[in-house]
C-alpha cells in the first residue's frame, strides 16, 4: 500500500478539503490514520479499542457534504457511548459494557462526516488529573514518553499530539480538556455551559460540571466541530445564546484591542512553577505586543475553598453513580471491581450530607457572581492552566501509607469512623490535598460557572515539554475566546511542531 505520508501536515478541515476535491480518497486517509495508529499507539497507550474495521466500513458511506468528511476520529472510552461498542469508563468493572444507545453528542460527531477508528485511554470515571487506569494502564507524553499525557482526555491529548487522529472527542469536568492539552501540546477548548449536549444519560452531570467537545492541533477545527455539533438537547436543563456568526468565521477575525486581566498567585497553598509563571509572562508580552491591555488582577475568590466545593458536588455524583452500579452487580463485585481510591470516594460520599451538597451549590453561585462582576471590567482572563509542568508517568500512584489508610476506609471500622462529620472532613481535606495541590489547576473555576475557556500550546520547557495557558471568557460568548485563538495562532504558530513520538 501506498502511504499518504503528508497526512500530519493537515488538519481535520485540511483533510476534509483534500476528500472533498478529490486530491485524495477517504479510505487512503482512513487506512494512513490505522496504520499511524498501529505503529505509534503501542509508544503511548492512548487507543485502547481499536475500531479498524468498522472505520473501513463507515469510511465508504461518508457524506461528502459534512464539514469534517472522511476525517479520522477517536471517542473518549468514557460517557461518549456509541452504541454496539464497549464503553468502560476506564473501569474493570465495567469492560465488558456495551451500550445499546449512542450519546446524543456522538450522534452529532458522526453527523459531522468523523470517522471513528477507535476509544482512547481515560481514568476510571474521569476521577483524575493524569490518565492511568488500573483497567488499561497509563497514557504516555508523545513528547517525553516517560511523563503522563495529563487526565482525564489524556488518550485523546495524546493520539491527536502523535499526529494519529487531527481530532478526537474529549469531556472536561474539572480541566479535563485543558490539562491533557497542555500537557500534549494541542488545542483544548472547553465550550460554555450549555452549548453542547451531555445526554442522554447524563443532561446535568456533575450538576453541570461536565463539558463535551474535542481536542484539536488547530483552532479552526475545534471551532468548526463546535459549529456541527452545538445546539440544545431534549432534557436539557441548561441553554445558551446562539452566535451571531458561525464559529469557524470566528476564527479569522481580528479580535481587536482586549482588556485582558492576568494572574499567576498561589493557589491551594503553593506557588506556581517558574516554568507555568513564565509561560504567562511571555504570553503577556506577545498579548501587548498585538496591541492588547494587559493588566495584572487578584479574583476576587479562594481558590482551596472552590476546590473543596468542586470536591463535594464531584463526591455526591461519584456516589450517586457507585450506587447505581451495586444496584446492578451487588457491592462486593462492586468493591473488587473498583479502583480502590474510588471504592474510598464512594464510602466517604456515603457520609456526606444534603446540606453540605446545597451550601456547596450556594458557594458556587456567589463564585459566579464575583467572575461576572470581574467580566464586566475584563473581555477575557489569562491565567496558567496549571501550576505546574507535566508529571511523570506513574509518579501519583498512591504510595503504600495512602493504600493503608484507603483500605481502613472501605473496612467496616472505616465506615464507623466515617460517621464522625470532623473525621469526615478532615478526609475531604485530605482528597484536596492528594487530587488538587500535586496538579494545581488554574481550570476548576470555569467549570463552576459555566464560562467557556481554552488551553493554547505557546510556550515549552527546558526539558522541551509543552506548557499551556488558560484564556477564561465570559459566560455565553465562545467568539470571542476564538477570534483571540486564531489571532494567536497566526502570530505564534504551533501546529507544525512534532513530537517525538509522532
Amino acid at each position: 500500500m501506498t502511504r499518504f505520508n503528508e497526512y500530519d501536515q493537515y488538519d481535520g478541515t485540511g483533510l476534509a478539503g483534500l476528500i472533498r476535491e478529490r486530491k485524495i480518497s477517504a479510505m487512503e486517509v482512513c487506512e494512513e490514520a490505522i496504520c499511524r495508529a498501529e505503529e505509534i499507539n503501542p509508544k503511548l497507550n492512548a487507543i485502547i479499542t481499536p475500531m479498524y474495521d468498522n472505520a473501513r466500513n463507515t469510511v465508504k458511506y461518508y457524506d461528502t457534504g459534512a464539514p469534517f468528511s472522511g476525517v479520522p476520529f477517536l471517542l473518549k472510552d468514557v460517557h461518549h457511548a456509541l452504541k454496539g461498542y464497549p464503553m468502560s469508563s476506564g473501569s474493570r468493572l465495567l469492560k465488558n459494557y456495551v451500550p445499546d444507545y449512542n450519546a446524543e453528542i456522538v450522534t452529532r460527531f458522526m453527523n459531522s462526516g468523523v470517522v471513528i477508528i477507535g476509544k482512547t485511554n481515560t481514568p476510571e470515571f474521569k476521577l483524575a488529573y493524569v490518565t492511568e487506569p488500573e483497567a488499561f494502564g497509563p497514557t504516555r507524553n508523545p513528547w517525553n514518553t516517560e511523563y503522563s499525557s495529563g487526565g482525564s482526555s489524556g488518550g485523546s491529548a495524546a493520539a491527536v499530539a502523535a499526529r494519529i487522529v487531527p481530532i478526537a472527542s474529549a469531556t472536561d469536568e474539572g480541566g479535563s480538556i485543558r490539562v491533557p492539552s497542555s500537557y500534549c501540546g494541542v488545542f483544548g477548548f472547553k465550550p460554555g455551559r450549555g452549548r453542547n449536549p451531555v445526554g442522554p444519560d447524563f443532561n446535568e452531570e456533575w450538576d453541570g460540571m461536565s463539558y463535551s467537545h474535542i481536542i484539536s492541533r488547530s483552532v479552526r477545527d475545534s471551532a468548526a466541530m463546535l459549529d456541527a455539533v452545538s445546539g440544545i438537547e431534549n432534557g436539557s436543563p441548561y441553554g445558551t445564546v446562539k452566535p451571531e456568526k458561525p464559529f469557524a468565521e470566528e476564527v479569522t477575525i481580528d479580535p481587536g484591542s482586549l482588556r485582558i486581566g492576568y494572574y499567576t498567585r498561589y493557589a491551594y497553598g503553593m506557588k506556581p512553577d517558574a516554568e507555568c509563571i513564565n509561560a504567562v509572562s511571555e504570553t503577556c508580552r506577545l498579548l501587548e505586543n498585538l496591541g492588547h491591555r494587559v493588566e495584572e488582577i487578584s479574583p476576587d475568590y479562594n481558590e482551596d475553598e472552590l476546590a473543596m466545593y468542586w470536591s463535594i458536588i464531584m463526591i455526591g455524583n461519584e456516589t450517586a453513580l457507585v450506587d447505581k452500579l451495586v444496584q446492578t452487580f451487588g457491592k462486593p463485585e462492586v468493591k473488587n471491581g473498583l479502583e480502590l481510591s474510588n471504592y474510598a470516594l464512594y464510602c466517604v460520599g456515603r457520609k456526606m450530607k444534603a446540606l453540605d451538597f446545597v451550601k456547596a451549590k450556594r458557594n458556587w453561585r456567589k463564585t459566579g457572581l464575583a467572575m461576572s462582576l470581574m467580566m464586566n471590567r475584563y473581555d477575557i482572563i489569562l491565567t496558567p492552566t496549571l501550576g505546574k509542568p507535566p508529571v511523570l508517568a506513574g509518579s501519583l500512584r498512591p504510595g503504600k501509607s495512602d493504600i493503608r489508610s484507603l483500605k481502613f476506609l472501605t473496612s467496616a471500622a472505616g465506615r464507623i469512623l466515617l460517621s464522625s462529620k470532623k473525621v469526615t472532613a478532615s478526609i475531604m481535606e485530605e482528597l484536596v490535598k492528594n487530587t488538587i495541590k500535586t496538579q494545581m489547576p488554574f481550570t476548576i473555576i470555569a467549570n463552576i460557572t459555566g464560562q467557556p475557556a481554552m488551553s493554547l500550546p505557546l510556550y515549552w520547557s527546558t526539558k522541551d515539554l509543552p506548557i499551556g495557558v488558560q484564556f477564561i471568557g465570559r459566560y455565553g460568548d465562545e467568539s470571542e475566546l476564538f477570534r483571540l485563538a486564531g489571532q494567536l495562532e497566526r502570530a505564534k504558530p504551533w501546529i507544525d511542531r512534532k513530537p517525538p513520538a509522532s
